[in-house]
């Protein structure tokens, strides 16, 4: 993780995601290219929108009962939160730009 994101796991999802601030949960995997590409534009979004925004990553090789709770089939997959209620879904990578424009209602 980074400094600016929090590690969300099976057994605290619940909490992370009920926040009143919406939540984007980055849904990712150690062996996969695209995920790692995600690192830094999450990272640096975290940081710029801290008061806005809490960004959580959850390894779905450690924590796969979340991961087939909400039926990710392919990552990375990142799904946006609020009192614990899925807003939006992501799949794929995408730039910083990109991120942002597609967050933009929520931050």
């Amino acid at each position: 993780m980074g400094d600016n994101t929090v590690e969300a796991t099976d057994h605290n999802f619940t909490e992370i995601v009920g926040s009143d601030t919406p939540t984007l949960v980055d849904f990712w995997a150690e062996w996969c290219g695209p995920c790692k590409m995600m690192n830094g534009p999450l990272e640096e979004l975290a940081g710029e929108n801290s008061d806005k925004l809490t960004v959580a990553k959850l390894n779905v090789d450690e924590n796969q009962q979340t991961a087939m709770n909400f039926e990710v089939m392919s990552i990375p997959t990142m799904i946006i939160f609020q009192d614990g209620v899925e807003k939006k879904r992501l799949v794929g990578a995408r730039s910083k730009a990109q991120l942002e424009q597609e967050l933009a209602e929520f931050v």
